[in-house]
């Protein structure tokens, strides 16, 4: 009848608006939340990234993994187990739950607003562990005088977006080198001591040895401790490579170098 087909006009009528009601929200909501008129087009969320002395690349997940052991989820040990190595975790430092890329980092607890971009941080001191690459370096010398460089870089000229968090590095000068055994190798380290325009500068170790594991590939750990009173003692870098271990074992200790007198780093 006629009154039948006015009732369903009307019904698709109000079936009509009350659609255009819920993607009118739903525009909205979108819009609302990327704070664009075009919903298809979400922006992200961003605050700043903590930036790190002594990193390299950009963040990443450093939570154990399934694969873990219970060695590497031990709060007191840094494990690398590409390199089949452990690093004690000194009193007041962390192994961070997002780190730099494929680096294992650890880092003193204690930050700061970094001096030459106070909308990051820094730390008092870092220590990474990494397999070199690129490089025709074949011996633990060579490979700590070519990484020397950049290891400095990384912690006291630009963070790993080009930010001179420091003021960039207006002077360096060698403080120590020579042979040291590292878990029952024998290796080689390069310290500076860095002067920035900002902040209290520091010192930047690389130290080059064979892995314990496989065919030995190298294996580079870099350290950076801020100068000043503020900073680690440089005495726990020379403390940290005694204590690295090979993957398993506690005691390997000592060796060629164990006992290098090192010089004055005033």
């Amino acid at each position: 009848t006629g009154s039948g087909r006015g009732g369903g006009s009307a019904r698709a009528v109000a079936l009509v608006a009350a659609g255009a009601v819920v993607v009118g929200a739903v525009v909205t909501g979108a819009v609302l939340l990327t704070g664009s008129d075009d919903p298809a087009t979400p922006r992200a969320h961003t605050s700043p990234s903590p930036s790190r002395t002594g990193t390299d690349e950009a963040p990443g997940d450093d939570g154990p993994s399934p694969k873990d052991t219970p060695a590497q989820q031990d709060p007191d040990l840094l494990v690398d187990q590409l390199n089949g190595i452990t690093l004690p975790i000194p009193d007041g430092w962390e192994r961070p739950e997002r780190t730099s890329g494929q680096l294992l980092t650890m880092r003193t607890e204690e930050s700061y607003d970094c001096p030459g971009a106070s909308s990051s941080f820094c730390y008092h001191g870092t220590v990474t562990t990494r397999t070199p690459g690129g490089t025709d370096a074949t011996t633990p010398e060579a490979l700590a005088k070519e990484d020397i460089t950049d290891a400095a870089d990384r912690a006291y000229e630009e963070d790993v977006v080009g930010r001179r968090i420091l003021g960039g590095i207006t002077a360096h000068r060698q403080v120590a080198a020579g042979e040291v055994a590292v878990a029952g190798r024998t290796g080689y380290y390069i310290r500076w001591k860095v002067t920035t325009a900002k902040g209290p500068g520091g010192y930047v170790q690389s130290l080059a040895f064979p892995s314990a594991v496989g065919s030995e590939s190298p294996v580079i750990v870099r350290y950076a401790f801020d100068a000043g009173p503020d900073g680690p003692p440089l005495s726990l870098m020379d403390t940290l490579t005694k204590g690295i271990r090979p993957l398993g074992d506690d005691a390997t200790d000592g060796g060629v170098g164990s006992s290098v007198e090192h010089p004055d780093a005033s």
